[in-house]
């Protein structure tokens, strides 16, 4: 007896488990970013520079020259950023133009000058300084170091900043005068000197200064000696404070007058001659 056939029995497909919806909801919503793109640090854009160590003064400008590339296959704007020390300031530019956040094409370079002005009361030494380029890629950091070394710095001058005075023939003029170390490291062994106009002379209290912390300062005086019998009239006289590393010179104008009593004494003297000649012309002049 031979088998009764039978059509292949259908078997209806079935949906989605529970748990397979569930894990997808878990992936989309409560994990972020899983099923979407890494908004992390773009690893196909660079930041460098082929110079991250310079060494220069306190009063002098750092200057980096770095490059930014931007891998991506977009344009994509970047904000710059440093973490400089207190007191220091910074700047970018790009083509010449300073900026502070531009705007860089797919798959191209960009060079950058990275600019650092030091505190003018920085201390010599090495300082970290991180730059940042950040887009919504994430930041691109680049870490540079400046190096400060010691720097000289002397001024000469007056507490008012007044350089000229008035004297008398024949007189002592007193000249007050501070010595300003304006540099980072000390100063040690300042001689204080003077070029005076001929037979003129000039003394100092103190005439040496033996050290002069960075920061500090000291006030001497300058006696000018004006010889008897100057002509009245404007001279100059040129002050020096100086060591082995650096110096400083002012230049002091004083205007010599003559004293009252050789004033009298001068008209009196002319006085003396019109009487006289006036005598002679009353007495010769008839003859």
């Amino acid at each position: 007896m031979l088998a009764q056939h039978r059509p292949p029995r259908r078997i209806e497909g079935r949906g989605p488990s529970p748990f397979f919806i569930l894990f997808f909801f878990i992936l989309n919503f409560l994990i972020p970013g899983a099923a979407s793109a890494h908004s992390g640090p773009d690893n196909n854009s660079s930041f460098s520079a082929r110079l991250i160590n310079l060494e220069a003064n306190a009063k002098e400008t750092f200057r980096f020259n770095a490059s930014l590339h931007n891998g991506q296959n977009r344009s994509v704007t970047y904000e710059l950023q440093t973490a400089a020390p207190p007191g220091w300031s910074s700047s970018f530019r790009v083509d010449g133009m300073q900026v502070t956040s531009f705007r860089l094409d797919s798959n191209k370079t960009q060079d950058i000058s990275i600019e650092l002005t030091p505190s003018v009361t920085a201390k010599p030494g090495k300082y970290a300084i991180p730059v940042t380029a950040t887009s919504d890629q994430g930041k691109l950091e680049l870490n540079l170091e400046a190096v400060v070394k010691g720097a000289y710095a002397l001024e000469l001058t007056t507490p008012t900043g007044l350089l000229s005075g008035e004297v008398t023939e024949g007189d002592r003029k007193p000249v007050y005068l501070t010595v300003k170390n304006q540099g980072s490291l000390p100063l040690n062994n300042i001689d204080l000197s003077a070029q005076t106009p001929a037979k003129w002379s000039v003394t100092f209290e103190p005439a040496k200064l033996d050290r002069l912390d960075p920061g500090g300062t000291v006030n001497v005086t300058a006696y000018i000696n004006v010889p008897d019998k100057t002509i009245a009239g404007d001279y100059v006289t040129t002050l020096t404070a100086s060591n082995s590393n650096v110096t400083s010179n002012s230049s002091y104008r004083l205007t010599v007058t003559t004293s009252w009593l050789a004033g009298w004494l001068g008209m009196l003297i002319i006085l003396g001659a019109v009487g006289m000649v006036y005598f002679l012309i009353r007495k010769y002049g008839r003859r």
